[in-house]
């Protein structure tokens, strides 16, 4: 926390927030109360932790890195944004947010203010502190939700591989998807204590939204061919 600074109405009453970070984002972290809602706009998929080694979900957002392939010709989202997204910057640091200045987020010249006139908390500023909210008490459940999945031995590999219309071949590794073969070979009673845990609605979330790969290859695609910037 040595580079972060508490968030202060008078020391920050000029600090505005950017949304241009997002066009670099190809893979956003996800609690399990967003795969709904995500699950209608981006493939949802799992990958380890670099540093852990831990599984975790996210939306696919790009298939390479910073390239998101999910923005409105304005370089806003087309669809849900993620907590993830929306905290960018902003940390909690015990009972008080935190700031980092040097995010990209934090250092655009454009972007929506953090507090008003008056020093009181803007929209932008409330929805920060939703997803933080949101995040704070997600992170548990989806932690018990994944070992879950580990426990049944649900989770497998999936093969993304691609060749586009320019020559160019893409294959990604190190993402993870629910096996709905292993799902429906489990017993019943392990099929009933998912259903009443509410992780049965989260895993056909998940397996329903792998039908956006084909869309972000297309855009690939599309990017690739000069049909879109």
């Amino acid at each position: 926390m040595a580079d972060m600074e508490l968030l202060d109405s008078a020391r920050h009453a000029a600090l505005r927030v950017s949304t241009a970070p997002d066009a670099t984002r190809h893979f956003v972290q996800l609690v399990a109360e967003e795969f709904i809602a995500a699950s209608l706009h981006y493939p949802i998929l799992f990958t380890r932790h670099p540093e852990t080694g831990d599984l975790y979900p996210g939306a696919l957002m790009g298939l390479v890195p910073d390239e998101n392939l999910c923005l409105n010709p304005d370089r806003t989202l087309s669809g849900y944004r993620a907590a993830d997204l929306e905290r960018q910057g902003f940390y909690v640091s015990g009972e008080n947010i935190a700031i980092d200045p040097g995010h990209p987020a934090l250092r655009q010249p454009l972007g929506e203010p953090v507090f008003d006139a008056d020093g009181a908390p803007t929209p932008m500023l409330q929805r920060v502190q939703a997803a933080l909210r949101r995040l704070h008490k997600g992170l548990p459940e989806t932690e018990r939700f994944v070992a879950a999945l580990l426990a049944h031995k649900l989770v497998e590999p999936i093969d993304l591989s691609f060749r586009f219309d320019n020559g160019e071949s893409l294959q990604l590794d190190s993402l993870y998807t629910i096996s709905l073969d292993a799902l429906h070979a489990l017993p019943d009673d392990v099929a009933l204590s998912l259903f009443r845990s509410d992780d049965m609605q989260l895993i056909y979330a998940q397996t329903n939204s792998v039908r956006h790969i084909p869309t972000l290859a297309r855009r690939r695609n599309d990017r690739l061919s000069g049909l879109t910037a």
